[in-house]
């Protein structure tokens, strides 16, 4: 095992045991987010349908989200335009309140600085993504953090599984 392994495997196993170095939304606090969000720009989304941020994105729209995709490697995501950058995002769209990251951890901290930067609420790593560099960086950055959670899923807890939220394109 490499030490990056390691580090990553210590990180994922702090989360599990509820050691952390920031405080995280709990069930309650994502369902308050929820509620009172519009806007997710989602870092990381894919042209590709078999990918999982390409379903989640698309998925979101269909329950009412106006959903903001961000990649270097296209110009659309799923008939929407995407963005090279969050603040190119921000710039040419308006405010986001969430930034949901679909990349690998380590590459989570300069994300976590764009959303601090384009003043989102939370800075929201999906399934799989641990970083307590980028957690503390947004933490410190006034914003809400959730680790290790699908936007998807707890749209699903918080609203139900039936028709969208009436919100949004979709």
């Amino acid at each position: 095992m490499t030490d990056d392994e390691r580090r990553r495997a210590r990180e994922i196993l702090d989360l599990q045991e509820g050691r952390w170095s920031v405080p995280l939304l709990d069930d309650a606090g994502i369902a308050t987010l929820l509620r009172a969000s519009w806007r997710i720009a989602l870092i990381g989304a894919s042209t590709n349908p078999a990918r999982p941020s390409h379903d989640v994105l698309v998925s979101l729209v269909r329950r009412g989200w106006d959903v903001v995709p961000v990649t270097p490697t296209a110009e659309e995501v799923a008939g929407i335009r995407a963005y090279p950058t969050l603040a190119d995002a921000v710039a040419a769209t308006g405010p986001v309140d969430i930034v949901d990251v679909f990349r690998r951890p380590e590459e989570a901290p300069p994300h976590a600085r764009e959303a601090v930067d384009a003043g989102a609420r939370c800075l929201w790593l999906q399934l799989g993504v641990v970083s307590w560099e980028a957690a503390q960086i947004a933490h410190d950055g006034g914003l809400a953090v959730v680790m290790d959670r699908c936007t998807l899923i707890e749209d699903g807890r918080v609203f139900g599984p039936g028709e969208p939220r009436g919100r949004g394109t979709a």
